[in-house]
């Protein structure tokens, strides 16, 4: 066991990003459009009305990302491949793009060469919009399997001899509730006429959360029986949940905190990690909760390698709500005395609260008992570089060092007093970048991006985080 305070020798500390939220260059070198390229195009679909057509323009501009990741002297980097940029329709028997398949492969090129390990996401919601017009993209389970896992072959052949680190999925809880259920995601499926002409909230995520777990698993599969013999590499699957605590001690909101975690972990991991769906979920869903079949579920559990986590604050759970999307509880950040859990994000969904982030990575580990890699975790600082704040008072970013201070001791305490096995922590994100729905009006980058000029300043985040890893024990941030 590490000495109190500090990490493992071969801990694996970076920075994370996704293919769509900083490449910008959409319809460059053959790339086909995606789903989030027709969404936010969509007029009223972004908070700000603005694309990701241009963000952090990191095609053009990915050498200065990595030597900046270099400059920070990080040791791996989670980005994603854009499906549409390798296989511009999508399909199993659509063309392969050479321009996307030779950028992806000079970029970790590049990344090696700067002593950089590379953590590919396979898949962060950006579905191409080929698929999405052909078949309904994640409802239609017979095509969409075997699409997907013929895109992660093409991708395990081309990079799986450089790449030692690959993750699935991202976060397909946000591809099925918020694609497919609020729709405030793409592609944009609801009950809510006023929303989306087409959908079925009642039906639809519970649905497509089926059909990622499947094709998760056959990815898997495939990688596994196919590619780690010889590559040596370890794949898994990423998934968000943040910590639910109890609003107090009474016996139904203990049991409501569980169903919460019920709907938002373990939807995906208990079927992944023990092989079968949460009970509750099933008295709640009835006949509306998929099923797998016996052959199914011998490929899906046991289906990761470890536990990817995404994870960013904590809820107080009271019994009695009416949203199934949340397992029929209430969510709030005001405690019973009506004080805040935590410090405000520009987020509404965000407070930093570090003591649920120690709760719940000891919770996964007991649970799953697999090693758990921290793949995203991060804070939005309200009003980050709105109106006329000048670049010296933008990189002094406090909020965001309270939170990462809090978080790295609650890492550090849950590695070396609580005995859980932590491999990795990345914080999201390197970059300012295109925030989905809130288009470019929230900000979690440890650099801000100047999005008129493109030119990035690190924050002072940034080098708190670069101090707690390089010294070898815990830091305080001292201004």
């Amino acid at each position: 066991m590490a000495t109190p305070h500090s990490l493992p020798k071969d801990f694996i500390w970076g920075f994370a990003t996704a293919s769509f939220q900083i490449e910008g260059s959409t319809n460059v070198d053959g790339r086909g459009p995606s789903i989030w390229d027709e969404f936010s195009r969509t007029p009223g679909k972004t908070l700000d009305g603005k694309s990701g057509d241009h963000t952090t323009e990191s095609y053009k501009l990915w050498k200065e990302d990595i030597a900046l990741l270099s400059a920070y002297g990080v040791r791996s980097y989670r980005f994603s491949l854009s499906w549409s940029r390798i296989i511009p329709l999508g399909g199993r028997n659509d063309p392969v793009n050479p321009k996307g398949i030779e950028f992806y492969s000079k970029f970790i090129d590049e990344l090696l060469a700067h002593g950089i390990t590379p953590f590919v996401t396979l898949y962060h919601w950006d579905l191409p919009q080929g698929l999405q017009d052909r078949y309904n993209g994640w409802l239609n389970k017979d095509e969409v399997v075997k699409d997907f896992t013929n895109y992660t072959k093409i991708c395990f052949e081309a990079f799986g001899d450089r790449v030692k680190y690959w993750l699935t999925l991202n976060e397909p809880w946000c591809s099925s509730i918020l694609g497919h259920g609020r729709g405030v995601f793409a592609p944009g499926r609801s009950s809510d006429r006023s929303r989306s002409a087409e959908g079925d909230s009642s039906t639809e995520p519970w649905i497509v959360g089926h059909h990622l777990i499947l094709a998760h698993a056959h990815a898997v599969k495939l990688y596994r029986e196919e590619f780690k013999p010889l590559q040596k590499g370890q794949i898994g699957i990423t998934l968000n949940g943040d910590w639910a605590m109890p609003y107090d001690n009474t016996p139904e909101n203990i049991a409501a905190a569980q169903h919460a975690l019920d709907f938002a972990i373990g939807w995906y991991a208990d079927p992944v990690y023990l092989g079968f769906y949460p009970p509750y979920m099933r008295e709640v869903l009835g006949d509306r909760m998929p099923d797998f079949t016996q052959d199914e579920w011998s490929v899906v559990k046991g289906s990761s390698d470890f536990y990817g986590m995404n994870t960013y604050t904590t809820n107080l759970i009271k019994a009695g709500g009416s949203d199934e999307f949340q397992g029929n509880v209430d969510y709030t950040f005001t405690r019973p005395d009506g004080t805040q859990l935590g410090n405000q994000a520009q987020s509404g969904w965000l407070q930093d609260y570090p003591d649920g982030f120690r709760q719940l990575l000891n919770y996964i580990w007991k649970r799953y008992r697999l090693p758990i890699y921290v793949t995203e975790h991060g804070f939005s600082i309200k009003n980050e570089g709105e109106g006329d704040v000048s670049i010296e008072d933008i990189v002094r970013d406090y909020d965001r060092i309270h939170y990462y201070q809090g978080a790295t001791r609650a890492l550090f305490d849950a590695i070396n007093y609580d005995g859980v096995d932590i491999r990795s922590y990345f914080a999201w994100s390197l970059l300012d970048n295109f925030e989905w729905a809130e288009g470019f009006t929230t900000r979690f980058g440890v650099t801000y991006v100047d999005y008129k000029t493109q030119k990035r300043y690190p924050k002072d985040s940034a080098r708190f985080l670069i101090k707690v890893r390089l010294l070898p024990c815990f830091v305080v941030y001292d201004g």
